[in-house]
Formats: C-alpha cells, sequence, structure tokens
C-alpha cells in the first residue's frame, strides 16, 4: 500500500530521479517547452513553480537556492532576468501541460510541458528555425543547379 507516499518515482533510483527531474527543469527553464511523459512532467511541475518563486523573490539567497538545484548558471540568470519578471503578477500555475499523442516504442503518452505566457518567444523560435531552414533549401537547390550545370558542361565536352 502507498498510504501517505506522496512523489512520483519514476522507475528509478534516488539518484537517477533527482538527476533527471534537475535535468528536465533546467531544460524547461532554458527552452519555454519540452516535449517528455506525462509522469516526468508532472513530476517536474512542483520543481519549476517553487524555483519561479525563488525568480520572483530575487534576494541573493533565493539566487544561492536556484542555483543548488539547476544545472547551469544560465539556467539562473534566464531564471531570475526573464522567466520570474514576467509571472509577477501571478500566484502559481505557471505552467502547462499539453497532450501530445503517444511514443512510439513503448506506447507512453507524450505530452509538451510549456511555461504560460511563453507563446511570443515560442513563435519567434519558431519563425526563426523556419527562415533557417528555408535558407539552408535554398543554399542546397543553387548547390544541386550549379553541380547538374558542370556535369552537363562535361558531357557536352566528351
Amino acid at each position: 500500500m502507498r498510504h501517505r507516499n506522496a512523489g512520483y518515482k519514476l522507475g528509478r533510483n534516488t539518484s537517477h530521479r533527482r538527476a533527471l527531474l534537475r535535468n528536465l527543469v533546467t531544460s524547461i527553464l532554458l527552452e519555454d517547452r519540452v516535449e517528455t511523459t506525462v509522469a516526468k512532467a508532472k513530476a517536474a511541475r512542483p520543481h519549476v513553480e517553487k524555483l519561479i518563486t525563488l525568480g520572483k523573490r530575487g534576494d541573493v539567497h533565493a539566487r544561492r537556492q536556484a542555483l543548488a538545484y539547476l544545472q547551469t548558471r544560465d539556467a539562473v540568470s534566464r531564471l531570475f532576468d526573464t522567466v520570474a519578471p514576467r509571472y509577477g503578477d501571478r500566484n502559481g500555475g505557471y505552467l502547462r501541460i499539453v497532450r501530445a499523442g503517444f511514443q512510439r516504442g513503448d506506447g507512453a503518452e507524450k505530452v509538451y510541458i510549456e511555461l504560460v505566457d511563453a507563446e511570443q518567444v515560442l513563435d519567434e523560435k519558431r519563425q526563426k528555425r523556419a527562415e533557417a531552414r528555408a535558407k539552408r533549401r535554398e543554399e542546397m537547390q543553387k548547390a544541386m543547379a550549379e553541380k547538374e550545370g558542370e556535369a552537363g558542361g562535361e558531357e557536352k565536352a566528351s
């Protein structure tokens, strides 16, 4: 019986589970949106919420507590400079879990866990990616056209 045993074990031992959650929380704060499984998202949610609350506090002690949990200094600086000020007037509920189908290998349900009010940032990232992809495609087509022109020139010379 699991009476009074709160939390998610995630089929891992304590150190592995702690490392997994630290990595996931760091990624969420850096990327604004991460794809993972339902159980991992639900396990990570309280950690992210607590860290954003620390970020809203904004003092040196809160920064040190966040640094003790997060993996990188970049994540800490992004938490205190960008993410926490976004939620100055909001009391909790900083994350959204959106269902996204099933995983191919084992059929586990996938979700996107994302920060609320990060839609503008995500749209900008999406646009940049699309532009970079279009530019790469253009360069590839230009290179293919040049290659075909060279191949056609060699055949005529022969």
